[in-house]
């Protein structure tokens, strides 16, 4: 075994069905509801996990790119104020945005580890293999697992920051993200920090906008689980047959995302043993995108029993970073 390898060590939680495990019951669960409802976590089979990648370099998808901005100008900043010598990254994926925080903890003489928690065992184990070759000393202790329902299955040591980006946590409605915030305290020291990624309201043209493309990638994408239904489940949706549906909803503040049926139409799903009826310019959840301000973070670290401790914005204000610590 070489030296790189004795650095990393990888843990499989995944359950029997792997990452679609629960799509049969969701699917079922999801048609059958007066109003129609997918998990948007569905959406990333390998196509759609692509398509994704190409919807983060669209000129009008503003938030990766103000997050990396922040991350870029702020890093040294973040890690100063956390203080780890671990750094954990729920729904780590490819790292990219990652590396600004290992450098800066690198700086600061205090890294010592790295925990990916990722639902793909190929990817982290390549970034574990290019992390430790390019961090010396760098330890990789990678979970794979689905971290909303294997969150307590992360290994933990005083001294973390546990970083969950991408804004993320708009795709929970308030409950469920209330809980998963509770579950995130309940698991930190008192010396851990946690580090979130959130979108913030904004010009309604602006927010609907980075989800109705011009180029058409993002409708592509939404239409991406009905192949993923056809494959897995034995449908017969038709994609031509639906329309892309983003809008903002000010009430609830968040981008509401769908699949309009364009004419009535009746689908089966042979692995099921279901058929779903559609009526004409009926509409499916596929997706929410929470949008924050500041109080309305304060409040939902509150209610989970975090406290905001850092703030930090691009230039445009389009885009967050906060840093939270417990209260107990």
């Amino acid at each position: 075994m070489t030296a790189a390898a004795e650095q990393i060590e990888i843990e499989v939680h995944l359950p029997e069905g792997g990452t679609l495990a629960g799509l049969a019951e969701d699917v079922r669960e999801g048609l059958s509801c007066p109003f129609k409802e997918i998990p948007p976590k569905y959406f990333y089979d390998e196509r759609g996990s692509q398509l994704f990648e190409a919807i983060t370099e669209l000129p009008e998808y503003y938030p990766t790119r103000a997050e990396r901005s922040i991350l870029d100008r702020r890093a040294t900043e973040i890690v100063a104020a956390a203080d780890p010598t671990t750094l954990i990254e729920l729904g780590s994926g490819a790292a990219s945005k990652t590396r600004c925080l290992l450098d800066a903890m690198r700086v600061s003489g205090r890294l010592e580890t790295y925990v990916p928690v990722d639902i793909s065992e190929e990817i982290t184990r390549r970034v574990a293999d290019e992390l430790v070759a390019e961090f010396d000393g760098l330890r990789v202790h990678g979970v794979i697992c689905d971290y909303e329902t294997h969150l307590e299955r992360i290994p933990r040591e005083e001294g973390a920051l546990i970083a969950f980006l991408g804004g993320t946590i708009g795709n929970f409605r308030p409950g469920p993200r209330r809980s998963f915030l509770a579950r995130i305290a309940t698991l930190m020291y008192p010396g851990d920090r946690f580090l979130l990624g959130t979108d913030l309201v904004k010009d309604t043209a602006v927010l609907e906008a980075a989800y109705n493309d011009s180029a058409g990638i993002t409708a592509e994408f939404n239409k991406n689980v009905l192949r993923v239904l056809n494959r897995e489940l034995g449908a017969n949706f038709d994609p031509d047959l639906f329309e892309h549906v983003a809008f903002f909803d000010p009430e609830n503040e968040w981008i509401d995302i769908r699949l309009r049926s364009l004419g009535e139409q009746f689908i089966d799903l042979t692995e099921l043993d279901m058929r779903s009826h559609f009526a004409r310019n009926e509409e499916m959840r596929t997706e929410i995108s929470t949008k924050f301000t500041r109080e309305r973070l304060e409040a939902s670290y509150a209610d989970a029993g975090l406290e905001l401790v850092e703030w930090w914005t691009d230039p445009d204000r389009l885009y967050a970073l906060s840093l939270a610590r417990t209260t107990e």
